[in-house]
């Protein structure tokens, strides 16, 4: 089982969403963030004047999967966030040892 954790444009979330939704995906979770990287924030105004915010809105997926479902779930984060430019995303992927179900104690891919 991987952990995969994407952070991703925000206007791209629901894309990203039903493509994941439809490779049968059983456990995802999403939060609005903020962070710095690679972009800069565009400079914005506020009552005539201008200022530059520090952290960028971003998406962050996480979700759990079986081995065999890894490829196809990074190539449809990619293909569905990708516009080319600096501050499309990353994506992290992670080793999950273990994995319970606390309702009826399944373990390991079963747990999914």
């Amino acid at each position: 089982m991987k952990k995969i954790e994407a952070l991703i444009r925000t206007s791209k979330f629901e894309k990203v969403h039903e493509c994941i939704a439809a490779l049968d995906v059983r456990f995802l979770t999403f939060y609005e963030v903020k962070g710095i990287g690679l972009e800069h924030a565009k400079e914005q105004s506020y009552r005539g004047a201008s200022f530059s915010p520090v952290f960028i809105p971003r998406t962050k997926l996480e979700m759990v999967v079986m081995d065999h479902q890894v490829d196809p779930v990074v190539k449809c984060i990619m293909d569905q966030s990708a516009t080319g430019e600096i501050g499309d995303g990353k994506i992290f992927i992670s080793n999950i040892e273990e994995a319970y179900r606390i309702r009826n104690q399944d373990r390991g891919e079963a747990a999914l």
